[in-house]
Protein backbone atom coordinates (compact mmCIF):
# COMPACT_ATOMS: atom_id res chain seq x y z
CA UNK A 1 0.00 0.00 0.00
CA UNK A 2 1.21 3.48 -0.40
CA UNK A 3 1.27 6.52 1.80
CA UNK A 4 1.68 9.97 0.55
CA UNK A 5 3.57 12.37 1.79
CA UNK A 6 3.05 15.87 0.19
CA UNK A 7 5.59 18.85 1.46
CA UNK A 8 5.12 21.58 -1.49
CA UNK A 9 4.08 24.63 -1.02
CA UNK A 10 1.26 25.55 -3.86
CA UNK A 11 0.69 21.47 -4.31
CA UNK A 12 -2.47 20.30 -5.39
CA UNK A 13 -4.30 16.39 -5.11
CA UNK A 14 -6.98 15.74 -8.23
CA UNK A 15 -8.20 12.72 -9.25
CA UNK A 16 -8.07 11.62 -13.11
CA UNK A 17 -9.60 7.98 -13.37
CA UNK A 18 -8.22 5.71 -11.89
CA UNK A 19 -5.39 7.71 -10.26
CA UNK A 20 -4.63 9.93 -7.79
CA UNK A 21 -2.80 13.04 -8.96
CA UNK A 22 -0.51 15.64 -7.61
CA UNK A 23 0.56 18.50 -9.62
CA UNK A 24 3.73 20.38 -8.47
CA UNK A 25 4.17 24.20 -8.91
CA UNK A 26 6.11 23.58 -12.18
CA UNK A 27 3.67 21.72 -13.37
CA UNK A 28 5.18 18.10 -13.33
CA UNK A 29 2.65 14.99 -12.63
CA UNK A 30 2.94 11.99 -9.29
CA UNK A 31 0.58 9.40 -9.89
CA UNK A 32 -0.68 6.88 -7.54
CA UNK A 33 -3.23 4.01 -8.29
CA UNK A 34 -6.29 4.59 -6.43
CA UNK A 35 -6.92 0.70 -4.90
CA UNK A 36 -2.79 0.93 -3.36
CA UNK A 37 -3.36 4.62 -1.32
CA UNK A 38 -4.02 3.52 2.51
CA UNK A 39 -3.40 7.86 3.99
CA UNK A 40 -1.93 11.08 3.21
CA UNK A 41 -0.38 13.54 4.93
CA UNK A 42 -0.55 16.84 3.66
CA UNK A 43 2.33 19.91 4.84
CA UNK A 44 1.52 23.30 4.67
CA UNK A 45 -0.68 24.85 1.97
CA UNK A 46 -1.58 21.73 -0.24
CA UNK A 47 -5.01 22.01 -2.28
CA UNK A 48 -7.39 18.88 -2.60
CA UNK A 49 -9.92 19.25 -5.25
CA UNK A 50 -13.54 18.39 -3.81
CA UNK A 51 -13.96 15.54 -6.54
CA UNK A 52 -10.60 14.04 -4.44
CA UNK A 53 -12.03 15.01 -1.47
CA UNK A 54 -15.02 12.67 -1.94
CA UNK A 55 -12.68 9.86 -3.13
CA UNK A 56 -11.19 10.07 0.00
CA UNK A 57 -14.30 9.86 1.94
CA UNK A 58 -15.57 6.80 0.07
CA UNK A 59 -12.28 4.81 0.23
CA UNK A 60 -11.74 5.58 3.62
CA UNK A 61 -8.38 6.95 2.79
CA UNK A 62 -7.91 9.68 6.35
CA UNK A 63 -6.20 12.71 5.22
CA UNK A 64 -3.61 14.12 7.91
CA UNK A 65 -3.12 17.91 7.83
CA UNK A 66 0.43 19.38 9.34
CA UNK A 67 2.07 22.85 8.69
CA UNK A 68 5.16 22.88 7.32
CA UNK A 69 7.00 23.02 10.41
CA UNK A 70 5.34 19.63 11.46
CA UNK A 71 2.42 20.74 13.58
CA UNK A 72 -0.71 18.94 13.76
CA UNK A 73 -3.77 20.40 12.45
CA UNK A 74 -6.57 17.67 12.10
CA UNK A 75 -8.08 14.91 10.07
CA UNK A 76 -10.54 14.30 7.28
CA UNK A 77 -11.60 10.97 7.58
CA UNK A 78 -15.18 8.81 7.08
CA UNK A 79 -17.42 7.39 9.51
CA UNK A 80 -17.15 4.14 8.64
CA UNK A 81 -15.12 2.75 11.18
CA UNK A 82 -17.19 3.96 14.27
CA UNK A 83 -18.35 1.21 16.66
CA UNK A 84 -20.37 2.47 19.43
CA UNK A 85 -20.58 -1.11 21.32
CA UNK A 86 -16.93 -1.19 21.04
CA UNK A 87 -16.61 2.35 22.72
CA UNK A 88 -19.01 2.27 24.83
CA UNK A 89 -16.28 -1.09 26.31
CA UNK A 90 -13.40 1.32 25.98
CA UNK A 91 -15.05 3.68 27.93
CA UNK A 92 -16.11 1.47 30.89
CA UNK A 93 -12.63 0.05 30.87
CA UNK A 94 -10.94 3.35 31.31
CA UNK A 95 -12.47 3.27 34.59
CA UNK A 96 -10.95 -0.01 35.55
CA UNK A 97 -8.24 1.35 38.17
CA UNK A 98 -6.56 -2.90 37.37
CA UNK A 99 -6.88 -2.95 34.11
CA UNK A 100 -5.45 0.84 33.84
CA UNK A 101 -2.14 -0.22 35.77
CA UNK A 102 -1.81 -3.58 34.88
CA UNK A 103 -1.97 -1.98 30.86
CA UNK A 104 0.33 0.96 32.26
CA UNK A 105 2.97 -1.08 33.71
CA UNK A 106 3.48 -3.48 30.82
CA UNK A 107 3.79 -0.14 28.63
CA UNK A 108 6.20 1.28 30.93
CA UNK A 109 8.09 -1.82 31.37
CA UNK A 110 8.10 -2.32 27.49
CA UNK A 111 9.65 1.33 27.09
CA UNK A 112 12.48 1.64 29.33
CA UNK A 113 13.94 -1.22 28.46
CA UNK A 114 13.86 -0.57 24.81
CA UNK A 115 15.15 2.39 25.24
CA UNK A 116 17.91 0.76 27.33
CA UNK A 117 18.26 -1.46 24.08
CA UNK A 118 18.51 1.20 21.71
CA UNK A 119 21.34 2.98 23.73
CA UNK A 120 23.40 -0.17 23.58
CA UNK A 121 23.24 -0.52 20.13
CA UNK A 122 23.92 3.40 19.42
CA UNK A 123 27.10 2.94 21.96
CA UNK A 124 28.65 -0.16 20.80
CA UNK A 125 31.27 1.88 18.72
CA UNK A 126 31.37 4.68 20.45
CA UNK A 127 33.19 3.77 23.99
CA UNK A 128 30.92 6.65 25.69
CA UNK A 129 30.68 5.69 29.26
CA UNK A 130 26.45 5.59 29.65
CA UNK A 131 26.68 3.12 32.35
CA UNK A 132 25.48 5.40 35.13
CA UNK A 133 22.77 6.05 32.98
CA UNK A 134 21.87 2.64 32.44
CA UNK A 135 21.80 1.58 35.22
CA UNK A 136 19.29 4.37 36.78
CA UNK A 137 16.63 3.20 33.78
CA UNK A 138 17.60 -0.94 35.18
CA UNK A 139 16.66 -0.01 38.47
CA UNK A 140 13.60 1.73 37.57
CA UNK A 141 12.22 -1.04 35.16
CA UNK A 142 12.74 -3.28 38.72
CA UNK A 143 10.93 -1.28 40.21
CA UNK A 144 7.74 -1.19 38.62
CA UNK A 145 6.50 -4.70 40.33
CA UNK A 146 6.11 -2.54 43.44
CA UNK A 147 3.59 0.18 41.97
CA UNK A 148 0.40 0.49 43.13
CA UNK A 149 -0.70 3.55 41.34
CA UNK A 150 -0.68 5.11 37.68
CA UNK A 151 1.51 7.77 39.69
CA UNK A 152 4.01 5.43 40.80
CA UNK A 153 4.36 4.13 37.41
CA UNK A 154 4.67 7.78 35.92
CA UNK A 155 7.51 8.72 38.34
CA UNK A 156 9.35 5.99 37.56
CA UNK A 157 8.69 6.67 33.82
CA UNK A 158 10.43 9.99 34.38
CA UNK A 159 13.43 9.18 36.10
CA UNK A 160 13.87 6.71 33.00
CA UNK A 161 13.19 9.27 30.79
CA UNK A 162 15.62 11.87 32.32
CA UNK A 163 18.38 9.40 32.02
CA UNK A 164 17.66 7.98 28.64
CA UNK A 165 17.98 11.62 26.68
CA UNK A 166 21.09 12.23 29.13
CA UNK A 167 22.84 9.12 28.15
CA UNK A 168 21.17 10.24 23.92
CA UNK A 169 23.31 14.06 24.73
CA UNK A 170 26.60 11.68 25.02
CA UNK A 171 26.13 9.82 21.58
CA UNK A 172 25.32 12.33 19.06
CA UNK A 173 26.68 14.74 17.36
CA UNK A 174 27.75 17.85 18.85
CA UNK A 175 26.84 20.04 16.45
CA UNK A 176 22.94 18.68 17.02
CA UNK A 177 23.49 20.58 20.98
CA UNK A 178 21.40 18.12 22.18
CA UNK A 179 21.04 18.81 25.88
CA UNK A 180 17.93 17.39 26.86
CA UNK A 181 14.38 17.16 25.62
CA UNK A 182 12.27 20.36 25.25
CA UNK A 183 9.41 21.54 23.37
CA UNK A 184 6.46 23.53 22.30
CA UNK A 185 8.76 24.73 20.38
CA UNK A 186 11.75 22.89 20.19
CA UNK A 187 14.78 24.50 21.23
CA UNK A 188 17.33 22.71 18.83
CA UNK A 189 17.43 20.52 16.13
CA UNK A 190 17.65 17.49 17.65
CA UNK A 191 14.51 17.99 19.81
CA UNK A 192 12.89 19.32 16.41
CA UNK A 193 13.25 15.88 14.84
CA UNK A 194 12.31 13.99 18.12
CA UNK A 195 9.02 16.42 17.97
CA UNK A 196 8.53 16.21 14.45
CA UNK A 197 8.47 11.75 14.24
CA UNK A 198 6.64 11.62 17.72
CA UNK A 199 4.23 13.98 16.11
CA UNK A 200 3.95 11.22 12.89
CA UNK A 201 4.31 8.27 15.23
CA UNK A 202 1.14 9.63 16.96
CA UNK A 203 -0.98 10.02 14.09
CA UNK A 204 0.26 7.30 12.67
CA UNK A 205 -1.61 5.16 15.78
CA UNK A 206 -4.33 7.77 15.67
CA UNK A 207 -5.53 6.33 12.68
CA UNK A 208 -5.45 2.71 13.18
CA UNK A 209 -7.20 2.90 16.90
CA UNK A 210 -10.16 4.67 14.83
CA UNK A 211 -9.95 1.79 12.44
CA UNK A 212 -10.78 -0.18 15.50
CA UNK A 213 -13.95 1.22 16.39
CA UNK A 214 -12.19 2.63 19.43
CA UNK A 215 -11.49 6.56 20.42
CA UNK A 216 -7.92 7.89 20.48
CA UNK A 217 -8.80 10.04 23.33
CA UNK A 218 -9.81 7.68 26.26
CA UNK A 219 -6.66 6.64 27.02
CA UNK A 220 -5.14 3.97 30.46
CA UNK A 221 -2.28 5.55 31.36
CA UNK A 222 -1.68 9.49 30.65
CA UNK A 223 -3.64 11.58 31.91
CA UNK A 224 -6.95 12.94 30.07
CA UNK A 225 -6.08 16.22 28.71
CA UNK A 226 -8.42 18.68 26.51
CA UNK A 227 -7.73 17.89 22.63
CA UNK A 228 -5.10 15.04 23.33
CA UNK A 229 -5.20 11.74 21.94
CA UNK A 230 -4.34 9.90 25.42
CA UNK A 231 -4.94 6.49 24.09
CA UNK A 232 -2.56 7.15 20.70
CA UNK A 233 -0.10 8.51 23.69
CA UNK A 234 -0.27 4.93 25.60
CA UNK A 235 0.31 2.52 23.03
CA UNK A 236 3.50 4.95 21.09
CA UNK A 237 5.42 4.97 24.30
CA UNK A 238 6.98 1.14 23.53
CA UNK A 239 7.67 2.24 19.82
CA UNK A 240 9.21 5.82 20.41
CA UNK A 241 12.85 4.58 20.93
CA UNK A 242 12.33 1.75 18.72
CA UNK A 243 11.17 3.81 15.67
CA UNK A 244 11.36 7.93 16.04
CA UNK A 245 14.72 7.95 18.02
CA UNK A 246 16.54 4.98 15.77
CA UNK A 247 15.72 6.74 13.03
CA UNK A 248 17.14 9.98 14.00
CA UNK A 249 20.17 8.55 15.78
CA UNK A 250 20.69 7.12 12.23
CA UNK A 251 20.52 9.66 10.29
CA UNK A 252 22.25 11.75 12.24
CA UNK A 253 25.28 9.27 13.15
CA UNK A 254 25.19 8.35 9.29
CA UNK A 255 25.57 11.86 8.29
CA UNK A 256 22.41 12.16 6.10
CA UNK A 257 21.15 14.97 7.42
CA UNK A 258 23.03 18.09 8.37
CA UNK A 259 22.53 21.05 11.19
CA UNK A 260 22.19 23.65 8.03
CA UNK A 261 18.64 21.89 7.62
CA UNK A 262 17.24 23.69 10.32
CA UNK A 263 16.59 27.08 11.22
CA UNK A 264 15.89 29.32 14.44
CA UNK A 265 12.27 31.29 14.58
CA UNK A 266 13.57 34.80 16.10
CA UNK A 267 10.51 35.46 17.68
CA UNK A 268 9.72 31.67 19.39
CA UNK A 269 13.14 30.93 19.81
CA UNK A 270 12.13 27.42 18.38
CA UNK A 271 14.20 25.49 15.83
CA UNK A 272 12.83 24.13 12.59
CA UNK A 273 13.20 21.60 9.93
CA UNK A 274 13.21 23.08 6.31
CA UNK A 275 11.55 21.33 3.69
CA UNK A 276 14.76 19.68 1.92
CA UNK A 277 15.51 18.37 5.67
CA UNK A 278 11.60 17.55 5.86
CA UNK A 279 11.98 15.05 2.69
CA UNK A 280 15.67 13.58 4.20
CA UNK A 281 13.42 12.64 7.14
CA UNK A 282 9.92 11.64 6.00
CA UNK A 283 11.77 9.31 3.63
CA UNK A 284 13.99 7.65 6.11
CA UNK A 285 10.65 7.44 8.21
CA UNK A 286 8.74 5.81 5.87
CA UNK A 287 11.41 3.47 4.81
CA UNK A 288 11.77 2.08 8.53
CA UNK A 289 7.76 2.05 8.74
CA UNK A 290 8.10 -0.31 5.85
CA UNK A 291 11.29 -2.27 7.19
CA UNK A 292 10.48 -6.23 8.29
CA UNK A 293 10.57 -6.58 12.07
CA UNK A 294 10.29 -9.81 13.88
CA UNK A 295 9.55 -8.36 17.43
CA UNK A 296 6.37 -9.76 17.11
CA UNK A 297 5.82 -12.80 17.64
CA UNK A 298 3.99 -14.06 14.81
CA UNK A 299 4.03 -17.01 12.11
CA UNK A 300 5.34 -14.33 9.36
CA UNK A 301 7.41 -11.27 9.90
CA UNK A 302 5.70 -8.25 9.46
CA UNK A 303 6.70 -4.62 8.73
CA UNK A 304 6.77 -1.81 11.70
CA UNK A 305 4.00 -0.19 10.46
CA UNK A 306 1.77 -3.66 10.63
CA UNK A 307 3.04 -4.43 14.02
CA UNK A 308 1.63 -1.21 15.33
CA UNK A 309 -2.12 -2.02 13.54
CA UNK A 310 -1.07 -5.57 15.54
CA UNK A 311 -0.65 -3.97 19.23
CA UNK A 312 -3.96 -1.86 18.25
CA UNK A 313 -5.36 -5.72 17.71
CA UNK A 314 -4.47 -6.75 21.11
CA UNK A 315 -5.52 -3.99 22.76
CA UNK A 316 -9.01 -4.29 21.18
CA UNK A 317 -9.27 -8.06 22.04
CA UNK A 318 -8.24 -7.19 25.75
CA UNK A 319 -11.15 -4.23 25.70
CA UNK A 320 -13.70 -6.26 24.01
CA UNK A 321 -12.37 -9.65 26.52
CA UNK A 322 -12.06 -7.59 29.27
CA UNK A 323 -8.60 -9.61 29.41
CA UNK A 324 -5.45 -7.11 30.05
CA UNK A 325 -3.03 -10.27 29.94
CA UNK A 326 -4.17 -10.27 26.01
CA UNK A 327 -2.03 -7.26 25.27
CA UNK A 328 1.61 -7.99 25.21
CA UNK A 329 3.85 -4.84 24.98
CA UNK A 330 6.82 -5.03 21.89
CA UNK A 331 9.77 -5.70 23.72
CA UNK A 332 13.03 -5.80 21.45
CA UNK A 333 16.24 -7.39 22.29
Amino acid sequence: MSYLYVTEHGAEINVDGGYFVVKHKDGMLHKVPKETLESVALFGNVSVTTPCIKQFLQKGIAVSYFSPKGAYFGRLESTRHKNIKRLKKQFKKTEDEFFCLELARKIVYAKINNQVVVLRRYDRHRNINIASEISMMKMSMQRLDEVTTIDGLRGFEGIAAKSYFKAISHLIDPKFEFKGRNRMPPKDPFNSLLSLGYTLLMYEIYGEIENKGLSPYAGFFHQDAERHPTLASDLMEEWRAVIVDSVILSLIQGQEISVDCFHKDEETGGVFIDNTGMKIFLNKMENKLRSETGYIQSTYKMSFRKALWHQVNQLTSAIENNDVDMYNPILIR
